[in-house]
């Protein structure tokens, strides 16, 4: 009995002292100028996404117009329309902070449920071993030989597109990385003692995955997890550009697509430049914390820097 308690207390303090971790190298990762740029961004886009249609000075799908009630139709920017107005009349600024809640919804939940999943997959992978690993990573092998694009305009073409739908469609398909990566690891820090001693001491398996196992990779998941929130904000809109976005919200990707198929892309440069704009710097802003965050979870990349 009192090795069993011995064994909860050596796992709380593993748990916490792996939580402390993540907390420091978040502190670490936030002296990187590239990543405070980055993680300024995200704040910003999250800040955008929470409250932008409330900011929005008009009604993203209402026409806007003039003083004499005419329609403002290709307008630039003006003090009416900051960012001008479409060809069909709407305010594209009103559009652009509108379509950062739909774009922050599959970016954040598209990139945690894959790292999730695909974190969940490799620790089960990994730990076990044998046919459970046999198993997955034959599925593993069968989501990377399907092409994402095809089967997820496949998938939407024969169900109504929405944004949890498109959501679920990314963690489906995007998974596959993360899990491989967290099986390598997990392959290598179950061999460790502290994991056999566990085990000799009566811990279950999942007591053993969770408490042990799992701290000790969560740097790699928490890696993939953001660059999964990349991933899946470009896979969200590219799904939008191409007419397979949820047509009932207003997106970044679905602004693209209206402004390509309106035949303004040449000319409308106020149209096309907030969402790109948009797009580009989140996903990149994803990049520059997620390549500050590699650099502490592979000190060999800093190293070769170096």
């Amino acid at each position: 009995m009192s090795g069993y308690n011995f064994d909860i207390e050596t796992s709380k303090d593993r748990f916490l002292a792996a939580l402390s971790r993540a907390r420091h190298m978040l502190g670490v990762v936030l002296k990187d100028d590239a990543a405070k740029v980055g993680f300024t961004v995200l704040v910003a886009f999250v800040f955008l996404g929470v409250f932008g249609p409330y900011l929005a000075p008009h009604d993203p799908i209402e026409y806007t117009v003039r003083v004499d009630y005419s329609i403002m139709r290709l307008e630039s920017p003006s003090s009416t329309a900051p960012l001008g107005t479409t060809s069909f009349g709407k305010d594209v600024l009103s559009q652009f902070l509108a379509g950062a809640r739909p774009t922050l919804i599959i970016g954040l939940f598209g990139g945690v449920g894959t790292g999730v999943l695909g974190f969940l997959v490799g620790l089960t992978s990994g730990y076990f071993g044998g046919r459970i690993d046999e198993a997955l990573m034959r599925l593993t092998d069968l989501t990377f030989a399907l092409p994402f694009l095809p089967m997820a305009l496949l998938i939407l073409s024969f169900m109504t597109p929405s944004i949890w739908l498109i959501t679920a469609v990314l963690v489906v398909f995007l998974w596959k990385m993360p899990a491989r990566v967290i099986r390598s690891e997990v392959m290598t820090v179950k061999e460790r003692t502290f994991v056999k001693s566990a085990r000799a001491r009566g811990a279950g398996h999942l007591r053993t995955m969770f408490l042990h196992v799992a701290p000790n990779v969560l740097g790699i998941g928490f890696l993939y997890t953001a660059y999964a929130v990349g991933w899946s904000i470009v896979a969200g809109a590219s799904l939008a550009f191409l007419g397979f976005g949820d047509p009932t919200t207003t997106s970044w990707g679905r602004m693209l697509q209206q402004v390509f198929r309106s035949g303004a892309i040449r000319v409308a440069w106020w149209w096309v430049l907030p969402p790109a704009i948009g797009i580009a710097a989140v996903t990149t802003a994803v990049f520059l914390v997620g390549r500050a965050f590699e650099e502490i979870v592979n000190p060999d990349l800093q190293t070769e820097q170096e």
